[in-house]
């Protein structure tokens, strides 16, 4: 059974609480789960940049308001193991360690953020690497990889394949605090880059998007590979 690390994002799956995709995703992920072994690393979205924007206000320095961010990914992965029941480990996982554990009793094994100055896609491609994943998913609010931001220039484009060193040109440069919203980190990058795990990059905003990915091997997206060959379907 092949192994593939999700890395969903909180403005995907917690856009706020009121209008969270937790229910949607559910079903979604426990069909996966019957073709695939399923981690899931979830990110804090909104809800963590306003706990976020309020700590500055009230004089936070970046690593602090770092810490809130990562307690909110963990309140929003303990939202989706409710949401899963059984077909979850009941732990959020705290560290590498214990997602190897949990993961060795056949469950979903939940996650959020673990180190300051690390977005949750950093810890999604350590735990892909960590768990020997035969593919990394990164579920967001676009359809993969532009050459500018597809929100504010209307002339991006997508990227249908880049390779570890196109990404990491990309993404180079981009700015780090708590609750950054970029393509992806440069942490993310480098671990993409040294441990040759390809990565999808997909729009999440419809669960079934990943479910047609990994169970039938259809997509609109970007992949990011050194090779052809990508493990899709499951």
């Amino acid at each position: 059974m092949k192994k593939i690390v999700v890395s969903l994002g909180g403005s995907v799956l917690v856009p706020s609480l009121e209008s969270n995709n937790i229910g949607r995703y559910v079903s979604v992920l426990k069909k996966m789960a019957e073709v695939c072994q399923i981690f899931i690393v979830v990110g804090g979205g909104g809800e963590a940049r306003r706990y976020i924007r309020v700590a500055r206000d009230l004089g936070a320095g970046e690593a602090a308001a770092d810490e809130l961010g990562i307690l909110v990914t963990r309140l929003n992965a303990r939202l989706l193991v409710t949401g899963l029941g059984d077909a979850a480990y009941p732990r959020v996982a705290e560290n590498y360690t214990e997602a190897r554990e949990f993961a060795g009793t056949g469950k979903i094994v939940v996650m959020g953020g673990i180190t300051p100055a690390q977005t949750t896609d950093a810890v999604s491609a350590v735990l892909a690497e960590s768990v020997g994943a035969d593919l990394l998913i990164n579920a967001t609010s676009v359809d993969g990889i532009y050459s500018a931001d597809p929100k504010k220039d209307a002339g991006a484009v997508r990227h249908e394949r880049l390779t570890p060193q196109e990404l990491l040109d990309i993404i180079t440069g981009a700015r780090m605090s708590a609750g950054a919203n970029t393509v992806l980190d440069i942490v993310a990058g480098k671990v993409i880059e040294r441990s040759g795990i390809p990565l999808l990059v997909l729009d999440g905003r419809d669960p079934e998007n990943l479910y047609r990915a990994i169970v039938e091997g259809t997509f609109v997206g970007t992949i990011v590979s050194d090779t052809s060959a990508v493990p899709l379907p499951a």
